[in-house]
């Protein structure tokens, strides 16, 4: 007897604004070219939402927002998932796999003043000023570039954070925060320089601006329903700079900071080009590559994922990844 023909199809994602509306986008692009099919939303809060207290890089696991929603696809409860796709850990549970992404909005980080205040870019912000973050990333290229700013954890959705940047007796002048979920959410009226290697030195993370969709390995129909919303420029750079961080073994608390772009070579192809960096947390030491790579199907993006991350370790990122990890293991000792 014949499989029955599904025809409804569950979407996981958590509870936030953002996260509700990137699963919109999600549920729209595949409404549009499976109109024959229904899909519904199911959403709930993980742990990385239930606690907003603790710092990201004082977590002992990295999987905060992915786990318990993984947890109900894997049980058939959920099709697939929805995630920021800067939020997923490198190594996905056996029998799960990324599909393809939709195209990517801006990947960029971006500078948040306080309402009210006169700045107009990271340069100008005052020495002793306080900038909000609980990124390891944005907090160690910010010691590297700009040693005379204060660095404080801010926690929560980006309505919270942009609350407690306002709030009267806040201590910050300004915070870093992604471009994509201000673009979303239609708060780009907040946002006050965009910051990339170039006009600051500051670089994104691994994934960000692009949606996760997260899937069962075996279910075929739902991967071929995706390869018809993807976008392969953006699956392919995000699937090597996954690569890069995977194989340096960082995980999601590593500052590993990119910048990729699709570039005309001489010889008229298409490349893909990776900057990459990795700071130390106290900003003193650095390692930089800028690499590009033919990039044009899945295996060739986790190999240049791969080159970069070698060319980084030439230049000494391996040291400084020891010594977080070293850091780490202490405190975490200290605590238990």
């Amino acid at each position: 007897m014949a499989a029955p023909t599904r025809t409804t199809f569950t979407i996981g994602t958590r509870k936030s604004k953002l996260a509700l509306l990137q699963t919109d986008l999600v549920q729209a692009a595949l409404q549009k070219t499976h109109p024959d099919y229904e899909f519904k939303i199911f959403s709930k809060e993980t742990a990385g939402d239930l606690n907003t207290t603790i710092a990201l890089k004082d977590f002992t696991t990295k999987n905060l927002w992915t786990e318990e929603l993984e947890e109900l696809m894997i049980a058939g409860q959920v099709d697939f998932i929805v995630h920021s796709l800067k939020d997923v850990p490198t190594i996905l549970p056996s029998s799960c796999i990324l599909g393809p992404t939709m195209p990517r909005e801006d990947s960029r980080d971006v500078l948040v003043v306080k309402q009210g205040l006169p700045y107009k870019s990271l340069a100008e912000i005052p020495a002793g000023s306080v900038v909000g973050t609980s990124s390891i990333r944005r907090t160690a290229q910010l010691a590297r570039k700009y040693p005379h700013l204060k660095v404080q954890d801010i926690r929560g959705n980006i309505g919270t954070r942009l609350s407690k940047l306002d709030a009267e007796d806040s201590p910050y002048t300004c915070a870093i925060l992604a471009a994509a979920g201000l673009l979303r959410l239609d708060l780009q009226d907040r946002i006050t320089q965009y910051l990339d290697s170039k006009n600051s030195g500051m670089l994104y993370a691994v994934g960000q601006g692009a949606l996760g969709i997260e899937i069962r390995k075996d279910d075929t129909l739902l991967h071929g329903m995706l390869d018809k919303i993807g976008d392969w420029d953006t699956t392919f750079a995000v699937l090597a700079e996954r690569s890069l961080l995977r194989t340096l073994e960082g995980g999601c608390s590593a500052p590993l900071g990119v910048e990729t772009e699709w570039v005309q070579s001489a010889e008229g192809s298409k490349k893909l080009r990776m900057r990459s960096v990795v700071v130390s947390v106290d900003g003193q030491k650095c390692a930089e590559a800028e690499v590009d790579g033919d990039v044009n199907s899945v295996e060739s993006a986790e190999a240049f994922g791969i080159t970069v991350a070698k060319a980084l370790v030439a230049d000494g990122a391996g040291e400084i990844l020891e010594e977080i990890q070293r850091n780490k293991v202490v405190k975490e000792g200290v605590a238990s």
